[in-house]
């Protein structure tokens, strides 16, 4: 039996075809990791192609609301997005507790972290990332590549780089667990007090490596966050370059106005 879910809409068929599915998602009808309708099924029961149908479920995959898996299927996401609110993750006081920024912003939002180092050692600095440390294209710098994990779920990728000045003398920051409070921690306790962080964020579509990564469908969009961390002298000690799940993320910012 063919739908005639948006029949009288302008839009065109497969944004129809999402709103319907949208909407049966928000409604319960299709419940949390419930398998969404095949396409072979979704063709029948809308009137429309199997390139319609794929359309209609990409803008659904970029909504948040489903994930394919090769092979599979498509299916209702389970879980929300985690907030992260910049104004509030890079707080002393959770860093005092023992408490680096993914650790806590996870937890606020229920969800369980878990960190797994994939690379810590000396690299030449990229060009970008130089330019952020001020030091020369090449320079040695230490670099801590990271993915992070919520609830089991793989949601971002990211790397730190650090002046070879600074982290020389912290040998923590070459540790797998540089203790409670992060690296973000030891550099204070070295003297390194933070006035600032500093984001510069983009929203791009993941490449082959970072879709593998991140245990996304191609296609999927991310986004990249760079971050400059800055001391009280105004001396960037580290830069974070970051590559995050678009739909696992909500960011939120507090901007001041004042002058």
């Amino acid at each position: 039996m063919t739908s005639v879910a948006g029949a009288r809409s302008g839009k065109p068929r497969y944004l129809q075809i999402a709103d319907d599915i949208e909407e049966q998602i928000k409604g319960g009808r299709l419940a949390p990791a419930e398998e969404v309708p095949s396409e072979t099924v979704l063709m029948e029961r809308y009137g429309v192609s199997s390139g319609t149908v794929r359309k209609a479920i990409a803008e659904l995959r970029a909504a948040g609301l489903v994930e394919t898996f090769q092979g599979k299927g498509s299916f209702v996401k389970s879980r929300p997005p985690v907030t992260r609110k910049s104004s509030d993750r890079f707080r002393r006081s959770h860093r005092r507790a023992g408490k680096a920024a993914y650790i806590a912003e996870t937890e606020q939002a229920g969800v369980k972290p878990t960190v797994q180092v994939l690379s810590i050692g000396p690299v030449a600095a990229p060009r970008e990332i130089a330019e952020r440390l001020g030091t020369a294209d090449g320079d040695k710098v230490l670099a801590r590549r990271r993915l992070y994990f919520s609830d089991g779920v793989p949601t971002e990728e990211a790397t730190s780089y650090l002046p070879w000045s600074v982290a020389r003398d912290i040998p923590e920051l070459f540790e797998e667990n540089p203790g409670g409070g992060g690296i973000y921690a030891r550099l204070e306790e070295h003297g390194h007090e933070f006035a600032e962080y500093v984001e510069t964020v983009r929203a791009r579509l993941a490449t082959k490596q970072e879709a593998s990564a991140l245990g996304l469908s191609p296609g999927s969009a991310i986004i990249h966050l760079t971050r400059n961390a800055v001391t009280t002298s105004g001396k960037v000690v580290e830069v974070c370059d970051t590559i995050m799940a678009a739909d696992q993320f909500v960011l939120d910012y507090r901007i001041p106005a004042l002058d």
